[in-house]
């Protein structure tokens, strides 16, 4: 065993819990996902920096780009069908979440896993074989589904699996198999630009497929969650895949505890509507508000157009994708920091420092940008230029260590289970929906407001800093069944939401009108909360 150790369970005992190596290995397959997500973010903005992908698909993109007097720096890529090229991919996400969300109760996390993997198969075909704009899109849409079903079951699966201690490390494996997928994507762009005769952008489209079949084949090898099985009434399966994971027999409290929620979560007809009771507004609250500030940090701007936005800033073709890629290794070193310090600093700490840092880069480079980078001259000397490169790094490194894993993990971890689905369901449209936006409007943006579109993110840095100093609890290793006790019911504001509970003698109610004997059926209304 890679090692052992106990999680609390919401009752205030432990549960024995050791660091297996199925978790482990189970953990790193189901991550794949973010791997193929990272790749498609990372490519999309290295084929559009290519002259000849933009010579045989935006044709008036490519002249911009070959006549400096047609228009100015900051307004040569200012194109809607770039941007939807883009951005179609989080528009089909957000649509196949829904059939996402259905699927991963239904039938489970691993068969929204495999859907996601041949998705992401076909659209990789489709993308890496276009003949036109059309089948260019249509491409997109594909993987665009595969990033739906697989934002839906996969953090939802790192969490159900890993041991209540471990559970913040182990849930990031995820964006750090993006921000690998990035780099990757990044440095297959720098060597495929190389290729003579024009057709490099379709070797890097095309090596999608190698994120796509591992996540296809980890969902064919890993185990179901307990926690799915559990819910779906396969008792004894999910008991035995509760020995396998945790490493011990001794699974019975932990494995009641799980049928009781279970319970408990099927007695809510209606997990959507239930989002909207009052004592869920918080945990809601949190998830919509946590996705929509991870998209105005400003990150999936400079992600989805690294190449573009350094090409606009002065540096060559070459240039411009090797700063790219120096920008993707910086992010999946500082993943790194954060899967270390996640479940030691705890999660509001990350947050904050990283505010500071992104806040501080964010401001200096609009700064640089204004006085040297005019709409047809470009000052940039290389000092300057190396400067930039620095200060970007700087924010990538900060929004790795925090609004990039965290943004997933704290929602993830604080649904209770009658929620979770629905409330992962909602998380994730919001994420798409914001992505689409940004990456649908960020090139327009550049356009228009030049180097104060650094000053329009920064602004909403400090804002969500704000929220996260004053409204965003710690939710460190606390088991996901405690959470209503030991952090909703303890937090200045959030307590106010939780008035809906209320204990009469032996039994306990909600605003859905259930009541339930403690003494009866053995039931513990800490984990009804």
């Amino acid at each position: 065993m890679a090692g052992g150790g106990f999680a609390a369970s919401s009752a205030g005992h432990e549960f024995e819990a050791k660091i297996t190596p199925i978790v482990i290995i189970s953990c790193i397959m189901a991550a794949t996902g973010g791997l193929m997500f990272g790749y498609d973010v990372g490519v999309s903005g290295g084929v559009t920096s290519m002259s000849p992908f933009l010579k045989k698909f935006f044709p008036v993109v490519y002249r911009k780009t070959q006549d400096k007097g047609i228009d100015s720096n900051y307004c040569k890529y200012d194109n809607q069908g770039l941007q939807l090229f883009t951005s179609s991919l989080y528009l089909a996400g957000l649509t196949a979440t829904f059939a996402a969300s259905y699927t991963t109760r239904k039938f489970g996390r691993r068969p929204s896993m495999l859907i996601a993997g041949v998705f992401f198969i076909v659209g990789t075909i489709l993308n890496a074989a276009a003949q036109d704009l059309a089948m260019l899109i249509i491409g997109r849409i594909s993987l665009g589904c595969g990033v739906g079903f697989a934002n839906q079951a996969v953090p939802l699966f790192l969490s159900e699996i890993a041991p209540t201690r471990i559970r913040g490390g182990l849930n990031i494996l995820f964006q750090l198999n993006i921000t690998i997928g990035i780099l990757f994507a990044n440095l297959v762009n720098y060597g495929t630009n190389k290729i003579t005769g024009g057709w490099g952008w379709r070797v890097s489209l095309g090596l999608a497929g190698l994120p796509a079949g591992l996540l296809t084949l980890g969902a064919l090898l890993v185990v179901e969650t307990p926690n799915s099985l559990v819910e779906r009434g396969l008792l004894e399966e999910g008991k035995a895949v509760l020995r396998r994971i945790r490493g011990t027999d001794n699974v019975e409290p932990e494995f009641l505890e799980l049928v009781e929620a279970s319970r408990i979560a099927k007695e809510v007809k209606h997990p959507f509507r239930n989002l909207l009771k009052r004592r869920n507004r918080p945990q809601l609250i949190i998830a919509v508000s946590m996705q929509i500030f991870q998209q105005f940090t400003g990150i999936n701007a400079i992600m989805f157009y690294a190449p573009v936005l350094f090409n606009t800033l002065g540096f060559g073709s070459d240039a411009a994708l090797y700063s790219a890629v120096i920008t993707g290794a910086v992010n999946v070193l500082a993943t790194v920091v954060s899967i270390y310090s996640v479940d030691k600093v705890g999660r509001r700490m990350l947050l904050l420092q990283a505010g500071v840092q992104m806040f501080l880069s964010q401001v200096v480079i609009a700064v640089i940008l204004g006085l040297k980078v005019k709409d047809h001259s470009d000052n940039l000397h290389k000092g300057f230029a190396i400067f930039v490169v620095v200060l970007v790094c700087t924010y990538v490194a900060a929004f790795a260590w925090s609004w990039g894993p965290l943004g997933w993990l704290i929602p993830s971890e604080t649904f209770p289970l009658e929620t979770r689905s629905a409330g992962q369901s909602v998380t994730v449209c919001t994420n798409l929906l914001f992505t689409f936006v940004i990456a649908q409007g960020f090139l327009s943006m550049l356009c228009h407001f030049k180097f104060g579109i650094f000053l329009f993110f920064s602004g909403w840095v400090l804002i969500m800093s704000f929220f996260v100093l004053f409204l965003l609890p710690e939710t460190k290793n606390i088991p996901i069944e405690e959470m209503t006790e030991r952090v909703w019911k303890q937090h200045w504001l959030w307590k106010r939401f939780m008035d809906d509970y209320h204990i009469e003698g032996n039994q306990i109610a909600g605003d859905d009108g259930l009541k339930k004997n403690g003494h009866a059926n053995g039931f513990d209304p800490v984990s009804q909360l």
